[in-house]
C-alpha cells in the first residue's frame, strides 16, 4: 500500500474517521455527515490508504477500532478542534471579537488628545487590547517601519521614506515659562523677547529641537543651552525648577499648566506644523487599526 504525502490528508477525512470511530456504525455516521454509505466507505478507504494502514476493523457488526485507530483517535480529535479554534478566532479578529492594536505616539499627543480617542475607541471595541508607545517621534517613525507598531502619530517631518502621512490638524509653539519668571504675564513672546535667556532644550538630533533653531536662526536673538532633555514631561519639570525657559508645541498646553507652569503663545513662529498619522506605506491595515483609523479622522478634520 503506498503511503502519501501528509499534506495530501483533507479535514474532510479526518471528519470522516473521528464520525466513524465515535459512533461505531457506518449508518449513522452517514447520517451525520450527511453521505450515503457507499461514498462514506470510499472515503475511509482512501483515508486508510493514505496514511498507510488499516483503522477501522469491519469484522464484527459494529466498527471496532484497530490499535492504531485507538492511538490515532486522539489525535485526529485534537486536530479537528485545533482547526474549529483557529478559524473561530480568526473570525472573532475580524469580527472585532478579539484583538490587539498596537499604536505609537509622541509623548505631547500622548498626553493630550489621544486619551479621549482611545477611550471612545475602546467603549466601542472593549474586546481589543491597546498597547499604547509613547515615544519621542523620531521613535515613533522606527516603531512603524519595523513593525512593532501599526500606526504611528507624530509631527510631519521633512524625510519619512517609508511612510504614508495623513494629516489631523495644525499646531502652533508657545514658551513654557515658570510662574515667577518676569516674562510669564505677557500676552504673546517672540523669539527676540527671549534673547539671553536661559533655555531648556529638546535633545539635538529631535525635529523640534531643529524646528527652534531654524527659527532662531531668522532672528537677531540668542538662547543659553543650560539643559537638554529627550521628553517633553522633562522639559516641563526643569523649567518648573527654574532652570530656564523653554518652547514647546502648543498641543503640550494642557499637560504643561496641569504641572504649574504658564504657557504663552509664541508670535512669528513661522508656518504651523502637521500633526499626523503615519502607516508603513503599501502595508495592509488590521481591522483594528481600520476601525481607529476612521475613528480618529472623525474627531480631526483637517482644513
Amino acid at each position: 500500500m503506498n503511503v502519501q504525502a501528509p499534506n495530501s490528508i483533507t479535514i474532510r477525512q479526518l471528519q470522516i474517521f473521528v464520525q466513524l470511530a465515535e459512533s461505531r456504525s457506518f449508518a449513522e455516521a452517514a447520517l451525520r455527515l450527511h453521505l450515503s454509505q457507499p461514498a462514506l466507505s470510499i472515503a475511509i478507504r482512501k483515508f486508510e490508504e493514505s496514511v498507510g494502514g488499516c483503522l477501522l476493523s469491519r469484522s464484527t457488526r459494529m466498527l471496532e477500532l484497530t490499535p492504531e485507530g485507538r492511538a490515532f483517535l486522539p489525535v485526529a480529535q485534537r486536530l479537528l478542534h485545533d482547526w474549529d479554534e483557529a478559524f473561530t478566532d480568526l473570525h472573532n479578529l475580524f469580527a472585532m471579537q478579539r484583538g490587539k492594536l498596537t499604536i505609537a505616539a509622541m509623548p505631547s499627543f500622548a498626553n493630550s488628545l489621544l486619551p479621549q480617542i482611545l477611550k471612545l475607541f475602546h467603549q466601542q471595541h472593549a474586546n481589543i487590547n491597546i498597547s499604547l508607545l509613547d515615544v519621542v517621534m523620531e521613535r515613533v517613525m522606527e516603531a512603524v517601519l519595523d513593525g512593532r507598531a501599526e500606526l504611528g502619530i507624530i509631527f510631519e517631518a521633512q524625510h519619512m521614506p517609508g511612510l504614508e502621512f495623513m494629516p489631523l490638524c495644525e499646531d502652533s509653539f508657545v514658551v513654557l515659562l515658570n510662574p515667577e519668571h518676569r516674562l510669564s504675564q505677557l500676552k504673546s513672546l517672540s523669539w527676540t523677547d527671549l534673547h539671553g535667556q536661559s533655555y531648556v532644550a529638546m535633545n539635538r538630533g529631535s525635529t523640534i529641537r531643529a524646528w527652534c533653531e531654524e527659527a532662531v536662526k531668522q532672528t537677531d536673538a540668542h538662547i543659553n543651552i543650560v539643559a537638554e532633555a529627550s521628553q517633553l514631561s522633562t522639559v516641563g519639570q526643569l523649567v518648573a525648577a527654574g532652570l530656564g525657559v523653554s518652547v514647546v508645541p502648543a498641543i503640550c498646553r494642557d499637560d504643561m499648566l496641569r504641572r504649574g507652569l504658564c504657557c504663552v503663545p509664541l508670535a512669528h513662529s513661522g508656518p504651523a506644523k502637521r500633526i499626523g498619522v503615519i502607516r508603513r506605506s503599501r502595508s495592509n491595515l488590521s481591522v483594528p487599526a481600520t476601525h481607529f483609523l476612521a475613528l480618529i479622522f472623525e474627531r480631526f478634520v483637517f482644513a
